[in-house]
């Protein structure tokens, strides 16, 4: 059984996958992903055993390069679809956790799998999948046939939803989102739950569960981090900026600003909901970090053999000492872990809390 070792301690979902075989999923060729970041192509006809091992490992299979413009086999590119690895779609299914009978929004159907092992579980007719991508879609049609399931697939932007199937009683987003589309709210019965990866601009991605109010909000937690390709209509930015640069230095390590706690990501994500970064470390012990938000920009430069960290700052916006007094703000709370942040969704945005949805960052 494909990815044993994460354990699939929900019985049902034992038997779904066991039903629905990740090889009818996996394609002839692609690239193959381990936890550590490491990839390495697989070809079936080239490598029949190693193509198979990595249909049952705990790993993803990047099919799509660049959107479709770029081979898939060469690896470089920018990832656009893949088969995610059987210990992520695990803990995203049990945190989605639908009772017998519920009708659920599959956001990004990929390869198919995912919506493969709902319609197992649940009934082909009560799952909708929807995708972006044509070419993405044509090919998991072919992959559920194969598997036996004919879940609803729609061709469309996920952001948007599928409101001709609404209510739902669970959405379940299998691409990385920065700010929640309220569709998906509007499409959702009371009490329903969206699960998805929220993945916004500093730092990594968190594993969240909100549950559906009925009074126009969605209230809920996260569960533990995760790493998503980004919701197509949500992509980043690429940093553009101009101006003249404005030189200074800080006592602070920026080292310490990423690599702290989780805890801390949510906390700068959440204050500053706009920022991006990016950082580096190099084999010297040097270390660089990017920020950069519409019309500004800043690097930090650690060397270890200097007490003081450069900073370099263009724009109208120190996006280096906003960032910091965020941070020194979330040490000062007592350094509060990811657990005791969670997110509260309206018509007007999102908002990120600590410990009550009422002390909003």
């Amino acid at each position: 059984m494909p990815g044993a070792g994460a354990g699939w301690a929900d019985g049902a979902w034992r038997a779904a996958v066991e039903a629905v075989p990740r090889e009818l999923f996996v394609p002839e060729r692609g690239w193959c992903v381990s936890g550590d970041g490491v990839g390495r192509l697989i070809d079936r006809s080239a490598d029949p055993e190693g193509w198979a091992a990595a249909a049952y490992a705990d790993c993803s299979v990047v099919t799509q390069l660049d959107d479709g413009a770029s081979d898939v086999a060469t690896g470089v590119g920018e990832y656009s679809s893949s088969l995610s690895a059987p210990g992520v779609v695990l803990a995203f299914l049990e945190l989605l956790d639908p009772y017998d009978g519920d009708e659920v929004l599959e956001i990004g159907t990929g390869t198919g799998w995912t919506a493969g092992l709902l319609a197992q579980r649940l009934g082909d007719g009560s799952v909708t999948s929807v995708e972006v991508d044509r070419a993405v879609l044509e090919v998991a049609a072919g992959n559920l046939r194969r598997a036996g399931r004919s879940p609803r697939l729609v061709l469309g932007d996920g952001a948007d939803g599928c409101p001709d199937g609404a209510p739902y009683d669970r959405v379940h987003v299998t691409a990385g989102v920065r700010r929640v589309p309220y569709a998906w709210l509007e499409q959702t019965r009371p009490g329903g739950m969206i699960v998805f990866p929220w993945m916004p601009g500093w730092e990594g991605g968190h594993r969240t569960r909100l549950t559906v109010v009925g009074d126009g909000t969605a209230v809920g937690r996260f569960h533990g981090g995760s790493a998503f390709m980004m919701l197509r209509s949500q992509r980043p930015p690429a940093p553009a900026v101009d101006g003249e640069v404005r030189r200074s230095s800080t006592d602070l390590d920026p080292r310490r600003v990423v690599r702290t706690s989780a805890g801390a990501d949510v906390a700068v994500a959440g204050a500053l909901p706009d920022v991006y970064g990016n950082h580096t470390a190099a084999e010297d012990g040097s270390f660089d970090l990017w920020l950069w938000a519409g019309d500004s920009s800043a690097h930090v430069h650690y060397a270890p053999d200097y007490r003081r960290s450069a900073v370099a700052q263009r724009g109208p916006r120190d996006l280096w000492d906003e960032l910091r007094d965020v941070f020194l703000r979330w040490v000062s709370w007592g350094g509060p872990g990811r657990d005791r942040f969670g997110m509260t969704v309206t018509a007007d945005g999102d908002r990120i809390w600590l410990d009550d949805p009422r002390d909003v960052l």
